[in-house]
């Protein structure tokens, strides 16, 4: 790899889009030719990385992520990312706000959902996976949608992330109904947390 490319993606943490590598020189040529070459490798429409980096741990999350990365990593992605559910995602679960167009994209699958201003701006906290800025809801945050969300993605889902969050140290049921009143979910969560304390 010449030196000049090579050193424009160290410069950006090994990863660019296309149209970030066109404005700092790199030509669309270039960049193909480079792939070709095994030199970077594409994770997603648009956008490469230096090969010789570790592999990427999150591989789904990272590529939605590095393509729409205003999006928010919720529900089971987000119970997952924070151990509290034994659900493997079988695609990325994504909110956005209920004002922005849905991202189009076709690989990997992505369940998008539309949250009103408040309950997508709250309890959002980032995280670098592989390099890049994630936004993932917190725990509490995060089981509060899965409340608002239960006939989408299952009341069993729910409990368990609940019970699993319990088993921590960390268990706060003050944020947990804090975010339920953002998400208008307080009335359905409340019993469930007294059974709990």
């Amino acid at each position: 790899m010449r030196k000049k490319e090579e050193n424009i993606f160290k410069k950006h943490g090994g990863k660019l889009k296309m149209s970030e590598a066109i404005k700092f020189g790199i030509t669309r040529y270039m960049l193909y030719s480079l792939r070709d070459k095994g030199e970077i490798e594409q994770i997603s429409r648009g956008v490469f990385r230096l090969a010789d980096l570790p592999p990427i741990t999150n591989p789904d999350i990272v590529t939605v992520v590095s393509r729409f990365p205003n999006v928010v990593v919720c529900l089971i992605s987000a119970l997952s990312f924070h151990g509290i559910t034994t659900q493997i995602p079988h695609e990325v679960f994504i909110a956005v706000n209920q004002k922005s167009r849905p991202p189009s994209i076709d690989f990997p699958p992505t369940s998008v959902h539309k949250f009103s201003d408040e309950a997508f701006l709250k309890g959002v906290e980032t995280y670098v996976i592989d390099g890049v800025d994630v936004k993932i809801y917190s725990v509490e945050k995060t089981i509060a949608d899965c409340f608002k969300f239960r006939n989408k993605i299952g009341m069993d889902i729910v409990l368990e992330a609940l019970k699993l969050y319990k088993t921590r140290k960390e268990f706060n049921s003050d944020e947990l109904l804090k975010y339920g009143k953002i998400c208008r979910v307080e009335k359905i969560m409340s019993p469930y947390l007294e059974l709990l304390v």
